[in-house]
């Protein structure tokens, strides 16, 4: 048993430093908001998606980014384990559409609070508004930190769990990157992921809050290639797409530089072109002597019915009985394959998470601690992981918070 610091207080931190503490260290945590957790009240639109009621293959399957890296740590810290952590501190859970577990009070606080109650009945000391500037590090293994007024706090072990680039105003600006890096790690390349994107069509803004449910995307890259595929919800906003769906494609989309991407919306999945052809006919039979403005209204949402008109190419005017088969066919084809042109991303102070960080390949994969440095650990987004939505990512965060606080200072140096 020995002296432990945590640098930062958000779910992989205050886990990290709730276990360290209940293995009998002494533990102090250093967290430069002057609240724990503040990136987690703000997860989930202020709900929390704790974690996915799934099995760990689908989590492998949900975490495109050195998912196999996790495997030790998903399987020492499940999301049974996670759900069970969490009602022994008075926290129910619920399960809603697509396994996505969130507190039944539906209050994200409840969560941060919770483990915040972890620490303290394990006798965790938390030091807020407190920045740390360096990482001590003496003959190849940590020492301690130094903070940026000059203090310095001596350990035997270190965990990073600081976060990454993402949602910069929760506090998290990438100091664990710039540790890691005066400690002789590899950092990957860092950009923003499940973020919203933005699109070159002027009829998003028509659109903006018109949220679509059970609509299925495809993501093809410049050269037609399908490089993603999903099916859910998703939101329409001022510049472009957003919404479950939107922000798990974006995570194939984070380099896109001056290419572009193409998105097709499917509005009416459970339909297959045959099937849309036929519904749209008997719409028009009933409504058949109204113009096509008049004749989609129990197709499509209100607010989307212009744009899809203006798109068809057909006159809003026209008679429906009056509508060609080829007229009919390109609607079907536009329903089927709503196209947005993707020219980016909304950037770090949108994105849920930061793709990239500190290489795995030079991190134990059981423990979390450093193959470069005695007693240096990390945890959560500082490391190079990151997954889709669902409840995935702060999984991640409990998973490797726990590998690293069950690991550290359990061996005599």
């Amino acid at each position: 048993m020995g002296n432990v610091i945590v640098i930062g207080a958000g779910a992989a931190g205050m886990m990290a430093a709730g276990t360290a503490a209940k293995n009998g260290n002494n533990v102090q945590v250093f967290e430069r908001n002057p609240i724990s957790g503040k990136k987690i009240y703000i997860t989930g639109k202020g709900r929390c998606n704790v974690t996915n009621n799934s099995d760990v293959d689908n989590f492998i399957n949900n975490i495109p980014q050195n998912p196999y890296f996790l495997y030790s740590a998903l399987y020492g810290f499940t999301n049974e384990d996670t759900v069970e952590f969490f009602e022994s501190l008075g926290v129910k859970t619920k399960v809603e559409r697509g396994n996505r577990v969130f507190p039944v009070s539906d209050r994200a606080a409840d969560i941060a609070l919770a483990l915040e109650r972890n620490m303290k009945r394990n006798g965790v000391a938390v030091h807020y508004n407190s920045r740390v500037k360096e990482v001590i590090i003496k003959d190849g293994r940590v020492r301690g930190i130094r903070l940026e007024n000059g203090r310095e706090f001596l350990s035997d072990a270190v965990i990073i769990a600081t976060g990454g680039l993402s949602y910069p105003g929760t506090g998290s600006t990438g100091d664990g990157y710039d540790f890691a890096r005066k400690c002789g790690h590899s950092v990957t390349k860092l950009v923003p992921s499940l973020v919203p994107l933005r699109a070159e069509e002027e009829w998003c803004k028509e659109l903006m809050g018109l949220s679509l449910k059970n609509v299925a995307i495809v993501l093809k890259d410049e050269k037609g290639k399908r490089i993603y595929e999903d099916f859910g919800e998703m939101l329409f906003t001022h510049f472009g797409v957003s919404g479950p769906i939107i922000l798990s494609a974006s995570c194939h989309i984070t380099n896109l530089g001056e290419k572009k991407a193409y998105l097709y919306i499917d509005l009416k999945p459970a339909l297959d072109f045959k099937a849309l052809d036929q519904r749209i006919l008997r719409d028009f039979e009933k409504f058949i002597n109204k113009d096509f403005n008049n004749a989609l209204d129990e197709l499509l949402p209100k607010k989307l019915i212009p744009v899809i008109i203006r798109l068809s190419g057909i006159d809003g005017f026209k008679k429906v009985h009056d509508i060609t088969k080829d007229e009919r066919k390109k609607l079907c084809m536009l329903i089927k394959a709503l196209p947005l042109t993707i020219t980016g991303d909304y950037g770090f102070g949108q994105a849920v998470i930061t793709r990239g960080g500190v290489a795995v390949d030079e991190i134990n994969p059981s423990t979390m601690e450093s193959k470069i440095v005695k007693g240096l650990y990390f945890a959560g987004e500082v490391i190079d992981c990151d997954a889709y939505t669902g409840g995935y990512n702060l999984q991640i965060a409990f998973s490797t918070g726990f590998a690293a606080g069950s690991s550290v200072c359990s061996e005599e140096d």
